[in-house]
């Protein structure tokens, strides 16, 4: 399991390799955050699952550049379930997760009415809370990478967002034998907007769908 835990860990390092310099300390924090889960698997191995998943989100992005309706979009992706005891544990995954949006009407910056799509790397580091077998509450922090940041340039070339993304995540999960049905919310924190900071473009996302553990 050591051996599959560090090759995991350095085939992210490897990946995230595009990630600009000034994002080079988020690269840092997910690569560490990685590795102490590994390390905290093996520790804990009775109590380890993993699993994949899939679902659809509902997505929009606050700011008078876009349409304020939420439009719909999927992700999908792996997990792992580490409980320290029968209450709380932790849970790690790896998604792939698309935002979508529409820019407003007069939006001044995008053609009006334009359908817009962010594909993410995503990582929720979620808090474990289990009432009974049935219930498991979760809650954490989210780090997102833009993968197709040169898919919404601006006219003149510039980019339109921000390479990463971070947010909270909370939501709760029914666990039946292995099958997990799951719906969320999250919250982004920071401002999304790379084109100036006068308005500020920050993501709300309702998370659903479905999980199978191995």
């Amino acid at each position: 399991m050591f051996a599959t835990c560090l090759h995991i860990e350095l085939s992210l390092a490897q990946s995230l390799t595009f990630i600009p310099v000034k994002q080079s300390f988020m690269k840092k924090i997910i690569v560490l955050t990685i590795g102490v889960f590994c390390l905290t698997a093996i520790a804990q191995a009775q109590g380890f699952r993993a699993g994949i998943k899939a679902g659809g989100n509902l997505t929009k992005i606050d700011g008078q550049t876009f349409d304020q309706g939420f439009q719909l979009s999927y992700q999908v992706g792996g997990f792992a379930e580490i409980d320290f005891n029968k209450k709380f544990g932790i849970q790690p995954e790896l998604l792939w997760s698309q935002s979508a949006t529409k820019s407003a009407t007069f939006s001044g910056i995008f053609p009006p009415d334009q359908n817009i799509k962010l594909d993410y790397l995503t990582i929720p580091v979620l808090l474990r809370y289990n009432v009974g077998k049935l219930v498991t509450f979760n809650l954490g922090p989210q780090f997102g990478i833009l993968l197709n940041k040169n898919d919404n340039l601006l006219v003149n070339g510039q980019n339109a967002f921000k390479s990463g993304d971070f947010a909270m995540v909370g939501g709760v999960q029914l666990n039946f034998n292995v099958l997990r049905i799951y719906g969320r919310y999250a919250v982004g924190l920071n401002n999304l907007n790379d084109v100036s900071n006068q308005n500020n473009w920050k993501s709300q996302q309702i998370q659903m769908g479905m999980g199978f553990r191995f």
